[in-house]
C-alpha cells in the first residue's frame, strides 16, 4: 500500500510540474505576443490606415514560428503517391472509395472522379461526383472499375468509429469487394497502416505486409511504397520491402495492385 501511495504521489507531482511548466510557457508566449502586437501597431500608418486593428479582433497564433513547415506525413505523402500513379495510368475515369477529400478534389481537376463514402460528402466541383456507398456491399457489377482507390479506409471498417456496424472481419469483406469490382487489368491503389498487427479500438487496425497481400490474394502487387515512422526526416520509401514495413510502429503502406 505504501508503494502504491508513493507511486500516486510521484505521478501527481509530475503532473503538477508539467502543468506549472505549461502555464509558464503560455504566460511567456502571451507576453511575447502582446509585445509583437504593440510593435506592429507602432508601424501602422498614423493617418488613414487601410485596416481596422482592434484588440477584440486579435487571434493569437503563437506556435507557428518554426524553422520548418510542419505536416502530417501519412496524409501528405500517400495522396501524393497516388496522384503520381494516376498520372502514369491516365484513366478516363477514376473511382475512389472514402479516401482523402483533398485527394479526390484535386485529382478531379485533371481526371473525372466518382467519390463514394459511407457518410457522403456534400462537394460540388466540376469533374467530381459524390454519392454514398457501403464498402462491405458495393453496388458496382463484378469486374467493372478500371481505376480504383481506397486509401486509409479499410482499417476502420467494422470498428464503429464512423457510425458503421461492428464487424470484426469488416476489413476482409471490404477487401473482397474491392477485388470483386476491379476490372481485369485494372489498378487498385490501397493504403493502410503497417507494422505489428493489432487493433487500436476504435481508431484503426495495423497490418503486417503479408496480411495485406493475403487480403488481396487475387491481385498482383505492382508497387509497394512505405511512409515510415520517421517520415518527417526520411521521407517516403519507394519500392520498400516487407521487412521494412513490418519494422514500423505505425507506418503507412501504399499498395498498387493490378487485377490479372
Amino acid at each position: 500500500m505504501h508503494r502504491l501511495v508513493k507511486g500516486i504521489l510521484a505521478r501527481c507531482s509530475q503532473d503538477l510540474a508539467r502543468c506549472v511548466h505549461e502555464h509558464n510557457q503560455r504566460d511567456q508566449a502571451r507576453a511575447q505576443f502582446d509585445d509583437a502586437f504593440a510593435e506592429f501597431k507602432r508601424r501602422a500608418p498614423p493617418v488613414a490606415p487601410r485596416f481596422i486593428m482592434a484588440p477584440e479582433d486579435i487571434v493569437p497564433c503563437m506556435a507557428d514560428q518554426t524553422a520548418t513547415t510542419a505536416f502530417e506525413p501519412h496524409y501528405l505523402y500517400h495522396p501524393a503517391w497516388a496522384a503520381r500513379v494516376l498520372r502514369q495510368l491516365t484513366p478516363a475515369v477514376h473511382v475512389d472509395i472514402s479516401s482523402s477529400l483533398h485527394f479526390c478534389t484535386l485529382v478531379s481537376a485533371f481526371i473525372p472522379v466518382r467519390f463514394y463514402d459511407f457518410r457522403p460528402a456534400r462537394l460540388h466541383l466540376p469533374g467530381l461526383t459524390c454519392a454514398s456507398a457501403d464498402l462491405t456491399r458495393l453496388a458496382f457489377p463484378d469486374n467493372s472499375i478500371a481505376s480504383l482507390s481506397c486509401m486509409h479506409v479499410i482499417e476502420h471498417i467494422g470498428l464503429g468509429r464512423y457510425g458503421d456496424p461492428f464487424d470484426y472481419d469488416g476489413d476482409l469483406r471490404a477487401a473482397a469487394e474491392l477485388t470483386r469490382v476491379l476490372a481485369p487489368a485494372g489498378s487498385l491503389l490501397m493504403v493502410v497502416p503497417v507494422g505489428k498487427p493489432k487493433i487500436a479500438f476504435n481508431a484503426h487496425r495495423i497490418y503486417s505486409h503479408d496480411m495485406v497481400l493475403k487480403m488481396f490474394a487475387g491481385l498482383t502487387l505492382v508497387e509497394f511504397s512505405l511512409i515510415p515512422d520517421d517520415a518527417l526526416t526520411a521521407g517516403m520509401m519507394v519500392n520498400a520491402t516487407a521487412a521494412q514495413a513490418d519494422a514500423q510502429s505505425f507506418g503507412c503502406g501504399c499498395f498498387w495492385f493490378r487485377k490479372p
